[in-house]
């Protein structure tokens, strides 16, 4: 009985050590401006993927709130990429022609029912408009942090840019494209408007990583509308600056929104959800696309 009780005690002090340990390695670390121009090194679509190998990012998007989209109005469609596979997404077709396209990018957790909401919630708003949200993660959604990380960091960058291209082929050539996203999304949208190149019509990104490639930046042919948290411990102040200098020393049309906010504010199934924000920020987006679809 001594010795089960001793190493019950040494199994609870273990524990609570690892525990301690667990919480001192996944403390929220600002990234730094210097640590984003030292990242930008590399491609930015690239760190994107490498943003989810990081403790610090993923402790910014705690376990998210449940939620089950019931009835929903849209449908699951294939279509082929230039790797061999097939991409696929959540689509919400005009219920009249246009040449109207909107590519939702979901958060970190994949193409899940709350960015299928958000989906909706656009086609319902905006009228005739084709609405697409893509699966970034091939049918793969996650439920927990550590599940997200994993599938973010298995997202090749090649294989992300596929999935666009495919989806712009399937929208056609003479389809203007507009953008949205959020986090990883947020990123996505502004480099899925780059790939849009001519028919990029568009772009909304939510909290996600700037691009700071000038060459890249000028390539950029619509106006972009952007939001972003002044506590979000994952993008730094100076970098939202430094991104909206360089688009505007381009002569490029940019609008950034600060809000007192964090990481994933305008997700409803996020703790850090700000209502007042998120809905200030969707309207924005509203306006900003129905002057653009015109």
């Amino acid at each position: 009985m001594k010795k089960i009780l001793l190493l019950s005690a040494a199994a609870f002090i273990t524990a609570g050590l690892l525990s301690y340990t667990f919480r001192q390695n996944h403390q929220i670390q600002p990234l730094t401006a210097e640590c984003y121009i030292a990242c930008f090194n590399a491609e930015t679509r690239d760190e994107i993927q490498i943003d989810a190998t990081k403790p610090g990012f993923a402790a910014l998007h705690p376990y998210p709130k449940a939620y089950t989209l019931e009835n929903p109005k849209g449908q699951m469609v294939q279509f082929p990429a230039s790797d061999g596979l097939n991409a696929q997404g959540y689509l919400l077709k005009a219920k009249k022609k246009t040449k109207n396209w909107l590519f939702v990018i979901q958060e970190w957790w994949g193409l899940n029912d709350n960015i299928k909401r958000e989906a909706e919630q656009y086609y319902q708003e905006l009228g005739d408009v084709n609405v697409i949200a893509l699966d970034m993660y091939d049918g793969k959604v996650a439920a927990t942090p550590d599940s997200a990380m994993v599938y973010m960091r298995g997202a090749k960058a090649d294989r992300l840019e596929a999935i666009v291209k495919a989806a712009l082929a399937y929208a056609g050539t003479d389809a203007k494209i507009y953008t949205v996203g959020w986090c990883f999304g947020g990123g996505w949208s502004l480099q899925s408007t780059i790939l849009a190149g001519k028919q990029a019509a568009g772009c909304i990104m939510y909290y996600g990583r700037p691009e700071n490639n000038l060459e890249k930046l000028k390539t950029i042919n619509c106006d972009v509308i952007g939001f972003f948290g002044t506590k979000d411990r994952g993008i730094p102040n100076e970098v939202v600056d430094a991104f909206e200098k360089n688009m505007k020393d381009l002569g490029k049309t940019i609008s950034l929104h600060r809000y007192e906010a964090g990481h994933g504010f305008a997700n409803p199934s996020n703790p850090a959800f700000d209502k007042t924000a998120t809905e200030d920020t969707h309207q924005k987006t509203i306006s900003f696309l129905k002057s653009k679809m015109k």
